[in-house]
This record gives structure tokens, sequence and C-alpha cells, in this order.
């Protein structure tokens, strides 16, 4: 049973329920999108991750957020959920 608790960081005033989405059983022919939201540092984990995901074959795409205090843009959330099917953020600071 999963007893973890998550948190949404966005400062939303209400609390919108939201279910997981299901985790793919495989990575195999999943394209993987990296997601850079601008946070100093990000990048350079966001180049490692890409380097290592694309020697072990997967396709990885990247996408960039002009600044880590805004939501991204509709278009650029809309271009992400069409191109891939899992997303990692660079958080780094």
């Amino acid at each position: 049973m999963d007893t973890r608790t998550l948190l949404d960081p966005t400062g939303e005033l209400q609390v919108v329920g939201r279910q997981k989405p299901a985790r793919p059983p495989s990575l195999d022919g999943v394209t993987i999108g990296l997601l850079d939201i601008a946070k100093a540092r990000g990048n350079i984990f966001l180049d490692r991750l890409d380097h290592r995901l694309t020697e072990r074959g997967f396709t990885v795409k990247r996408y960039a957020k002009a600044t880590p205090s805004r939501l991204a843009p509709l278009e650029l959330r809309q271009k992400i959920a069409e191109e891939v099917k899992i997303v990692v953020e660079g958080l780094a600071d």
C-alpha cells in the first residue's frame, strides 16, 4: 500500500484532486521529454540525463520554459503532451 502524500507546489489555494497517471509498463519505444524550467544548473542535470538516455537508445526531446516562476505556456504544455509519454523536469539549483 502506498502511503506517500504528494504535495502540489503550484500555490493553488484550493486543493484539486488529481489521479496519478499510469506508468507505462516498459520504456521500450517511449519518447522521453526533458523540460528545463530555467532553474540554475538544471540544464547541466538535463544534459547529462539526455546523454545517458540517448546512449541507451531512447528517443529524447528537449523543452524549455523562459522562467521558473511562471507556468509553462499552454502551447508548450500541449506540445509536450502530444510528443512524449514521460517528462522529466530539471529542478536543480
